[in-house]
């Protein structure tokens, strides 16, 4: 079930940073139609953010898949520390985007880099496993809630990436309650789960292993599948995806086809 024909895809998968199943996310990338895929884990795909790196990184992907975490290094028990991303990594990113490679990114990787609000631009959106500052605001830690039994409803059903897809269909997945900049994204799904706090725990209560007290957030967006273009990259954020249950489900196979299919033909020149 693929909404979109195209050769075969090339596509380098991006994973590590966050605990993952990584049996599972194999067998899905394999299960992918008409695509090649390659996965590289931290800390060996620091490697692509290099000069060199990211011109045969360029060269040799359609699309650019991430499901990693980078910039957070976690302490049992304890506040997580911040990593700032070396300049060459930033040089690298901006290369890519100026470039137009698409991106596809998934669940944890909108927590990436949380110390340089280019990310949180390029997938509109942060989850902050701390307090932070983003856009002039400072923010709560974020929330999380899991497993999550919830109907994902397809709302842009004319569009590629839902090309297939039941207008209605039921995942049991995490749930993030965290900014979204929704006037910004081409929302495709909504999720009917609860976006307050009540129904979420504190990340940095949880990393910290400590009660969370009177913590509260701002009600969530219910986006959890979007596009939208950054510089001249076209970029799908797919929410969902914490492990196998979703990635052995076929309408989040077919979620995930659709989206790779169809990035990679926007950077052929075909029009959103």
């Amino acid at each position: 079930m693929v909404g979109v024909d195209c050769d075969s895809v090339n596509v380098t998968w991006l994973a590590g940073g966050h605990p993952f199943d990584r049996e599972a996310l194999v067998e899905m990338i394999a299960a992918v139609p008409d695509t090649i895929g390659r996965l590289v884990e931290w800390p060996q795909a620091a490697g692509l953010f290099t000069s060199n790196g990211v011109e045969r990184l360029m060269a040799e992907c359609d699309v650019l898949a991430l499901y990693d975490l980078p910039g957070i290094t976690f302490r049992r028990g304890d506040t997580p520390i911040m990593d700032e991303p070396s300049e060459e990594t930033k040089a690298a990113w901006l290369r890519i985007v100026d470039a137009g490679l698409p991106v596809l990114a998934m669940h944890h990787a909108i927590a990436s880099w949380p110390t340089w609000e280019f990310f949180a631009e390029l997938l509109k959106g942060r989850f902050h496993y701390a307090p932070a500052h983003l856009r002039d605001i400072e923010w709560p830690d974020s929330g999380w809630a899991n497993p999550v039994a919830q109907n994902l409803r397809v709302v842009r059903p004319e569009h590629p990436v839902c090309q297939g897809l039941p207008s209605v269909f039921p995942l049991t997945d995490e749930t993030y309650q965290c900014p979204i900049f929704d006037d910004e994204i081409t929302t495709l799904i909504v999720t009917d789960a609860p976006r307050d706090a009540d129904h979420h725990a504190s990340a940095y209560a949880t990393v910290r292993r400590v009660d969370q007290g009177d913590w509260s957030h701002p009600d969530a967006s219910s986006a959890v599948a979007w596009t939208h273009t950054y510089a001249n990259s076209t970029v799908v954020y797919l929410q969902p995806g914490d492990g196998p249950e979703a990635f052995r489900h076929p309408v989040y196979r077919c979620l995930i086809s659709n989206s790779i299919h169809w990035l990679a033909s926007t950077r052929e020149g075909e029009t959103q």
